[in-house]
């Protein structure tokens, strides 16, 4: 492929993602196949010669998306949401261009200080204390002895950093707090008391490729002690070393991690926070939450349900009223049923539906015509229940 059939192909790949975002609601949001589907569907060994780019995009369709669970589709409800833009989806392709692998400054300098920045940008938005900004300088990372959770996966539950901060403290244990779908929230004055307690951690992170519409991976982390980190870490062989090194200026990135390399990530933040705005995320956000607490209302009218957890952000717990079983079957219905995706947890021993508002595109109607389709279902099982 030349730079020629690269731009022809480009366009139509361009106009493949707009059509195949813009019609998922059309696709099936989990897949009807079963394990070993795709072994059959393609040749055992990789072709001799070239094949034709065409006959690859008919493949696409023939023989990857049947297989594909649609996690943007805005009947995707299950686990937490995974952010995607178009935005992120055009810095993805400038990273893809760009190609560099910068573990270290000279490496790729734009790559290394965007990355630095952008985190700074973050933290600010999310009020983090001026220690974990590299701006202020710090230097740090270690061993993770505690851990405390901002958002649980099972049921966004939140660990009270202001009483376990101090004890970690006094005791000289190391304190990582994880926010890993939470996090993007905090950007919002009105859940930045979530964060609370943040100024005792040692380091904290979150994923902005959950919720803040950067395409994964994107896995913010802050440490207020960079030296432990690399220090750890530190990896310097004479062909890695270059004269800015020991300025004190710069950021190697590769003593910050267990690869030697990295992608150029931070475009996708750059992109996504210029194009979006402070503002536009925290709309994004409140979105969500609200549409969350609509469907938490729904069930709450319907006397065979219950809500098994307080709602705080974007995730409903819920189940029916009786036992574990009666609930997986729920489940099993839902899932034959392929309408919408959910998936289960377990609290205090009960077996419980999770039901998480995931898609950028989601609106009140889909969470609506969700509803009537899990109350469709369960009104089937009830009934059979009692034959």
């Amino acid at each position: 492929m030349d730079a020629t059939e690269f731009r022809r192909r480009g366009r139509e790949m361009v106009d493949y993602i707009a059509d195949y975002i813009e019609g998922i609601e059309g696709r099936q949001v989990y897949p009807d196949v079963e394990p070993g589907y795709l072994r059959p569907l393609i040749p055992s060994c990789a072709p001799q010669e070239p094949d034709a780019y065409e006959d690859i995009m008919k493949d696409v369709e023939k023989v990857i998306m049947p297989g594909v669970t649609h996690w943007h589709s805005p009947r995707f409800f299950a686990y937490f949401p995974t952010g995607s833009s178009y935005p992120a989806m055009l810095a993805d392709m400038l990273c893809g261009a760009i190609g560099c692998i910068g573990f270290s400054w000279a490496s790729s300098p734009a790559c290394t200080e965007l990355e630095t920045v952008m985190l700074d940008w973050l933290g600010k938005m999310l009020q983090l204390p001026e220690a974990f900004l590299a701006e202020k300088a710090g230097s740090g990372g270690g061993v993770i002895q505690v851990v405390a959770t901002l958002g649980t996966t099972s049921c966004c539950s939140f660990d009270r950093l202001s009483e376990v901060g101090p004890v970690c403290n006094r005791e000289d244990l190391w304190l990582h707090v994880d926010a890993a779908y939470a996090g993007s929230a905090f950007i919002c004055p009105e859940f930045r008391h979530l964060l609370n307690g943040v100024e005792f951690a040692d380091s904290f992170n979150f994923n902005p490729h959950k919720w803040l519409l950067v395409n994964f991976d994107c896995s913010a982390m802050w440490v207020k002690k960079r030296v432990d980190l690399t220090g750890a870490f530190k990896l310097d062989p004479v062909y890695l070393q270059h004269s800015h090194q020991d300025s004190g200026l710069i950021t190697d990135y590769r003593h910050w991690q267990l690869p030697l390399g990295r992608r150029f990530r931070s475009l996708k933040m750059w992109f996504v926070f210029r194009m979006y705005g402070v503002k536009g995320l925290q709309a994004h956000i409140r979105k969500h939450v609200q549409l969350a607490h609509e469907f938490e209302s729904l069930v709450r009218q319907d006397p065979r349900f219950e809500v098994c957890a307080e709602v705080t952000l974007g995730l409903v717990c819920f189940r029916l009223k009786g036992s574990n079983k009666l609930n997986e079957d729920l489940l099993d219905r839902i899932s034959s049923a392929k309408k919408i995706h959910l998936v289960p947890c377990h609290l205090r021993g009960r077996f419980v539906l999770r039901f998480a508002i995931c898609a950028r595109t989601v609106e009140p109607a889909h969470v609506q015509q969700a509803w009537a389709h899990i109350q469709t279902l369960a009104s089937a099982l009830l009934e059979a229940a009692q034959e």
